[in-house]
């Protein structure tokens, strides 16, 4: 992990091995921009006390990829709705931030996933709710989550089912700040949240009076390009060498998210439907 003087330290070893995976680099790359979203709880990124050094699971997994192709990352803290938008237009040319790989993302964004994580729900304990398997359960309650996210996505395109049912449709509460959710929760303001299942189990193991409900859909999760990047297949060749020699699982097991676990990484698998 990076020191509050030298913050990018850990994310160049100018002795690295030339490995097959770096052989798949476009010739010339030494060093690449990335896009980080900040602002969230573990396992998310957020900053250390300092106030300067960046830390999450992300930041963990970008650093060992960059080790094991032998190039500097050159880290700049963005809003999780910016990243895409930005990687389109070449501002940057990686972004991390718990991406979930959708077929609508795919349609303009490269992969290579690293984890699989997805989309659950929480709220507060002396809510009635137990499980969320059918948004329609949530007709008339006021829903916070992230904004530009999946979760945001999902909710808006589904309001229909309140209709359909005859009910109050239910009301979207976006936020750019995880702390701003949460908050939103503890004091009324929002009935339940949809965010990460990983985020969601660490908020409520952290927070008093607070539940995890469920899992509601499971997506891979990747690192972001630009569509058509000659980097993927490196990057893919990277995270499955961290798979291989047990860097991954330590990665894992440091911010307790081994049930993230993939078996290998790909580039832009079709969205899971479950």
């Amino acid at each position: 992990m990076s020191t509050p003087s030298r913050p990018r330290r850990t994310l160049f070893t100018p002795f690295a091995l030339v490995t097959s995976a770096a052989k798949l680099l476009p010739a010339g790359t030494d060093s690449l921009t990335l896009a980080v979203s900040v602002g969230g709880t573990p396992p998310g990124t957020s900053y250390l006390e300092d106030g300067k050094t960046l830390a999450g699971q992300d930041v963990d997994f970008a650093a060992a990829v960059a080790k094991v192709l032998g190039i500097r990352l050159k880290r700049e803290a963005a809003s999780f709705e910016a990243i895409l938008p930005a990687l389109d237009s070449g501002k940057y040319e990686v972004g991390v931030g718990n991406f979930g790989v959708t077929d609508e993302r795919r349609r303009t964004i490269d992969f290579v996933t690293y984890i699989n994580d997805g989309q659950g729900f929480a709220t507060r304990e002396d809510s009635k709710l137990d499980k969320v398997t059918d948004l329609a359960q949530l007709c008339g309650l006021n829903v916070a989550t992230g904004a530009g996210t999946t979760f945001e996505a999902t909710l808006e395109e589904s309001k229909h089912v309140c209709s359909d049912a005859g009910e109050k449709a239910y009301k979207v509460q976006t936020y750019s700040e995880q702390g701003a959710i949460w908050s939103s929760l503890q004091q009324g303001r929002s009935d339940i949240v949809m965010s990460t299942i990983n985020g969601l189990r660490h908020a409520v193991a952290q927070q008093e009076g607070l539940k995890f409900l469920n899992e509601f859909h499971r997506l891979d999760v990747g690192f972001a390009f630009k569509k058509g990047t000659k980097l993927a297949p490196a990057f893919r060749a990277a995270v499955n060498k961290l798979i291989a020699d047990g860097t991954y699982d330590r990665i894992l097991k440091k911010w307790g998210t081994t049930g993230s676990a993939i078996e290998k990484s790909e580039i832009s698998p079709p969205e899971l439907k479950n």
